[in-house]
């Protein structure tokens, strides 16, 4: 049993960070796009080329968080770590399908949280963590919103006099820069959230006596226990490259709410809703908190529309990506709490 749950959460795994890259592929590319700086094949392989990039540019501080910054170390096992990918994979399957920008570090958070609460008690969590976390939901689409606002205003104003076609070529070559800036931090951020997982969950399992000496010697090719705990370059590689194809493959749905669903994008507003992005998700990359690119990106795209007044701004598309996010917590934590519950 034990193997069957250990194999099935590894293509868990694998399966949530494809999605993730197809989810979030909107997100790096969607102000491309539009703005029509690239065709939508050359677009996503821009996206994916440089959130695979970030493998070999940033530390993997955001997947240590994810592996034991939740939930005390003691009550993390295989199959804690299978219902979450469970409970998460299902809940960013169903929001890319009706094409709504999400968190995946909602989705995996709640997705660890629920069987843990529902069987240890919340004594299990690691308060401070979830709560970082927690707060980093609500703050990240505000920080892009206020940093999208006035980064909008200042080219405004430096761009007053400029002649518009000429202003839009500069901005459509800034835009390849300001994308690759926010694939990259893509990259250091959503793809490090399942290898996280997948790191405690091979720990434990090698530790555990229920595994026959034969498929424990499977594993020790992907982690060598004798080291402790660690975030294998080879768990780490993969994933990278499952984020990358699913980025190639690209959420078609998703990148029209996003693209155009919310705001009229132009050229000098994809590049400063792009910075804006990339600066917040980088900053927290760098400090290790996981935050979600889409609540990024929305915020930013939301900010430099509302220098053209608020009626800018379609608040129903941007009604409906909330309750998607206000939810992606709870749906995932409850799916995974009862599937927990059941394999018990």
């Amino acid at each position: 049993m034990l193997a069957f749950i250990i194999v099935t959460s590894l293509l868990l795994g694998l399966l949530i960070t494809f999605l993730n890259g197809m989810n979030d592929a909107a997100d790096a590319v969607s102000c491309l796009i539009t703005t029509r700086v690239l065709t939508p094949l050359k677009a996503v392989a821009w996206a994916a080329f440089w959130g695979f990039m970030a493998f070999f540019i940033f530390d993997l501080h955001v997947a240590e968080t994810m592996s034991r910054g939740i939930v005390e170390a003691q009550f993390m096992n295989p199959y804690v770590v299978f219902c979450a990918l469970a409970g998460a994979s299902l809940w960013i399957w169903i929001c890319t399908w009706m094409g709504l920008p999400i968190s995946s570090s909602q989705a995996l958070v709640g997705g660890i949280i629920g069987p843990v609460l529902f069987t240890f008690g919340s004594s299990a969590l690691i308060s401070k963590g979830i709560l970082i976390i927690i707060a980093f939901t609500i703050l990240t689409p505000i920080i892009g919103i206020i940093l999208g606002f006035f980064l909008q205003c200042l080219i405004m104003r430096l761009f007053k006099n400029s002649n518009k076609k000429k202003a839009d070529e500069i901005f459509k070559r800034l835009q390849l820069v300001s994308s690759a800036a926010f694939s990259l931090g893509h990259g250091a951020n959503d793809a490090q959230k399942t290898i996280g997982l997948i790191s405690i969950m091979l720990f434990t399992s090698l530790q555990s006596p229920e595994i026959t000496s034969e498929f424990k010697s499977v594993l020790s090719v992907f982690y060598d226990v004798e080291e402790g705990f660690h975030v294998p370059q080879t768990v780490a590689l993969i994933c990278y490259i499952m984020m990358a194809i699913g980025t190639l493959v690209g959420g078609k749905n998703v990148i029209r709410t996003t693209g155009s669903g919310i705001v009229k994008i132009t050229p000098d507003k994809g590049f400063c809703a792009e910075t804006a992005g990339a600066t917040t998700v980088i900053a927290c990359s760098v400090f290790g908190i996981p935050v979600s690119t889409s609540h990024s990106i929305v915020g930013s795209i939301i900010g430099v529309g509302l220098t053209n007044g608020v009626k800018s701004i379609s608040w129903g598309t941007a009604k409906s990506i909330l309750w998607a996010w206000i939810l992606t917590i709870p749906a995932p934590l409850m799916i995974s709490g009862v599937l927990y519950m059941l394999i018990n």
